[in-house]
């Protein structure tokens, strides 16, 4: 998949990264295939942690009320 990784859903890195390790484990790749599927898996694996991150920062973001319920949320910008 040649997909920019920056357009790429966390749920479609996620499944681009999961073909790389197969094709990695495989040792099917040569050398060179091989340390191109390594860089792409390694930018994959910073963007999901990346959305990761921000999701957690949103969920993190939700204001509690005096019986800690939900209330609301506070405006997240993933960066």
């Amino acid at each position: 998949m040649d997909t920019p990784i920056e357009t790429l859903s966390f749920e479609d890195a996620l499944k681009d990264l999961e073909r790389i390790v197969g094709r990695l484990e495989s040792g099917a790749a040569t050398l060179d295939e091989s340390i191109q599927l390594y860089e792409r898996g390694d930018r994959l694996r910073q963007r999901c942690a990346e959305r990761l991150d921000a999701a957690q920062a949103r969920i993190e973001a939700i204001r509690l009320d005096a019986d800690g319920k939900a209330a609301g949320t506070t405006p997240f910008a993933a960066g």
